[in-house]
This record gives structure tokens, sequence and C-alpha cells, in this order.
């Protein structure tokens, strides 16, 4: 975006200018909350966006992120015109509450504002509380009548979950974050059964869904509900237990990875 080279008044710090407007809204849209936090790392990233490698930019400075966006506005050093064209063409990404941080570099009459959603994955000592969050979705979307893909699907019985599968979950887990890698073929060439089969799990029928990138336990069922294949899985009534984990590794290229097992015993 350019603007015109005209001479403006001195205006507020662009930061606190920005959280004004994603206070009180914008183009017809309500205020949200919480504020934008100025971050060191990004306001780096910022100055190194100086071509089309934004993801470069990023990862130089040491900031990983969920979601970002770079916004260059040129032909202005003053913060009044550029806040009037941020409302203008930028409004939903200013009001959008996921971004909570932003970077600025300003340098002659060029500004660059990075708006970023952080990576914040659930802590390690959160996992129990976030399988029992998995399993309460995924039950809920089990509770009634459902079309995955083109194929329709009743509701069916609830999950439980299973210690056993929960192992084999986060077994596998563990090994595509620590190996950077997503598959449901382990790199011993183990598939989901024969995992299970060495947790010690006497299955019948046998079911995986993963996943890598998602941080919560509602991003990762939304994004299985949303994928035909793994919707099925979800779905499917032959199944009567669950098991789920994750694994973070914020130098491999996803950060996190997900996995849920499903089966039935013999």
């Amino acid at each position: 975006m350019a603007l015109a080279g005209a001479a403006f008044a001195a205006s507020p710090d662009l930061v606190d200018a920005l959280n004004a407007v994603r206070a009180s809204g914008c183009s017809g849209r309500a205020g949200v909350t919480p504020p934008l936090r100025e971050n060191v790392q990004l306001s780096e990233a910022a100055r190194r966006s100086t071509g089309p490698a934004f993801n470069d930019a990023l990862a130089a400075a040491g900031y990983r992120a969920n979601r970002s966006l770079l916004i260059r506005v040129s032909g202005t050093a003053n913060t009044a015109p550029v806040v009037e064209l941020l409302k203008r063409e930028y409004c939903a990404q200013l009001l959008d509450s996921a971004y909570s941080d932003v970077g600025i570099h300003r340098q002659l009459r060029e500004t660059r504002i990075i708006l970023a959603a952080p990576f914040l994955p659930p802590p390690a000592q959160a996992a129990d509380a976030v399988a029992l969050r998995v399993l309460q979705l995924v039950n809920q979307t089990r509770e009634r009548p459902r079309t995955c893909g083109t194929t329709r699907f009743p509701a069916a019985r609830p999950l439980l979950l299973n210690d056993l599968l929960s192992r084999a979950s986060l077994a596998h887990a563990a090994d595509m974050a620590q190996y950077d890698y997503f598959a449901h073929e382990g790199r011993d060439g183990s598939s989901p059964a024969d995992r299970l089969t060495r947790a010690g799990y006497g299955w019948r029928t046998v079911g995986e869904n993963i996943a890598a990138g998602p941080t919560t336990p509602e991003s990762v069922v939304e994004g299985w509900i949303q994928s035909p294949q793994h919707c099925e899985n979800l779905m499917a009534p032959q199944f009567r237990e669950m098991g789920v984990a994750y694994a973070v590794n914020r130098a491999s290229k996803a950060g996190i990875y997900w996995v849920q097992v499903l089966g039935s015993k013999r």
C-alpha cells in the first residue's frame, strides 16, 4: 500500500493508535479485546522483511506464529495516515482477536507492521485435561447424525478413553515431532494396528487420525470434522474407545503433532 507524500501533523504512538482502533472498532465492526502486545522479535522480523521471504524473517527473528500477516505502508512517516489506511483496508485483520502480538519497523517513509497469533501449544502437564476435552468434543460430534464427505452417518454411542490407546497415540506423536515427519506409517514401517499390538491392546478394529499444527483441542477436532476421512473415523459406530496425545518440538516444521487412535477390543 502506498500513500501520497503529503505532510501530516504528529500523531500518537502507532501501537497505542492501533489499540485504540482495536478497542473502538472500525468500518461498522465492534471492537475487541485484549489489546495488541508489541513483541521485540516480531519487530525484528518486520525489520528483516525486505523481500518476499516473510517466513524466513520470522524464523531468523526467533518468532514462531500460528498465523501472521505482514502489512507494508509507504509514502509517509506519520502515524495518522497509516492508521487511517489500516482502518480502511485492514479493519477485519486489526479486529481479529486471534492476533495478539504486533511488531513494527519504521524507516524513513515506510512502515512495516506484523500482526501475529503466537504459537502457544498446551504444556505437557496439561495432557490429561486436553485428552478429556478432545474426548468431550468427539462425543459431542458423535451424538448427532453427520455427513462426512458424501457418506451419511447416524449418531453413534460415546467413546471411552483407554490408557493403552493413549500410550500408542503418544508414542507416534512423539516420534513425528522428534523426527519432523507427518504420516500414519511410522519410521519403522509400523501401521496404527502394529503400534496398538505393540502397546498390548487386543484389537478388533483400529482407526487413526493425525494432525499437525493446531494448538487447541477445539481446532484439532474441528479440522478432523472438516476432513471426510477423519470425520468418518470420528463417526464410525464400530469404535468403542479412543486415545489421544500430542507432542511438541518447536524446531520441527509443524511445531506440534497430534494422534488419535480409535479401537474396539476383540
